[in-house]
């Protein structure tokens, strides 16, 4: 998967991915200084307010730059692929906020992240569902076949739905507290190129480095009639998988 993080874009463009994650600490105990893995844990935005509960974290992430920024707010961070987590401890908690949709074998996650748990402790995500960003993916999709592309080999996501996780969770042995799936239409703080140039990069991976650019201006074009609202706000069509999860042995 052709991705790059730049921290510094990333927290101009799309800090709203760690305010909306807020919302997700709702679901986690009361800290008393528990131990908890943030899976993910991006450039650290979400990471600090979850220290400043009073939780014991570590977080993970494999961008090289967005752990480095990490780093810099004095959060305990490591590089670490989310498909291959390895710790000699284990921790009460493992969290994630829209990161597991970036990992396209959830059931190597599923597996670190159960070996990362204590017995008895939790795992709370959010990710993106079955439908997230479908408007996205098939303007995409379709620009990269009229190209002679098979888009299927650039999709950097995977977007479960609720039943398809539930089982993967159930099978891995976990205890499903609960789970959800909701719509959650969000707004851009600017243009969607922006949003594009971040999120989309995969998709531009068989393009030359000069046509790039293009090919999200084409995308742009494409997205107006459907995610360009009367008041000239661009509203992506985010879909959210929500759940809370035990290991019980």
């Amino acid at each position: 998967m052709n991705q790059s993080w730049d921290p510094k874009l990333y927290s101009r463009d799309a800090a709203f991915v760690s305010n909306y994650g807020t919302d997700l600490l709702s679901m986690l105990d009361p800290a008393e200084g528990r131990s908890l893995l943030d899976l993910g844990c991006g450039e650290g935005a979400l990471t600090e307010k979850l220290l400043s509960l009073g939780w014991n974290v570590t977080g993970v992430d494999s961008s090289e730059e967005q752990v480095r920024a990490a780093l810099m707010r004095g959060i305990s961070a490591k590089v670490m692929d989310g498909e291959h987590l390895k710790f000699d401890e284990t921790f009460d908690y493992v969290f994630s906020n829209a990161a597991l949709h970036w990992m396209k074998k959830p059931k190597k996650v599923l597996d670190g992240v159960w070996n990362a748990l204590k017995a008895g402790g939790s795992f709370v995500g959010e990710m993106g569902a079955c439908g997230n960003v479908e408007s996205v993916v098939r303007i995409a999709s379709n620009i990269l076949m009229e190209k002679g592309f098979d888009p299927k080999e650039f999709n950097p996501w995977y977007f479960p739905s609720e039943d398809e996780y539930s089982e993967l969770l159930i099978a891995r042995g976990f205890s499903i507290e609960s789970i959800q799936t909701f719509r959650r239409p969000t707004e851009l703080p600017g243009d969607i190129l922006d949003w594009l140039t971040i999120f989309a990069q995969s998709f531009t991976s068989p393009l030359k480095n000069s046509h790039k650019k293009q090919f999200y201006c084409e995308m742009r074009e494409r997205l107006k009639g459907q995610l360009l609202s009367d008041e000239g706000k661009w509203i992506v069509d985010y879909v959210r998988l929500r759940f809370k999860a035990f290991r019980l042995v």
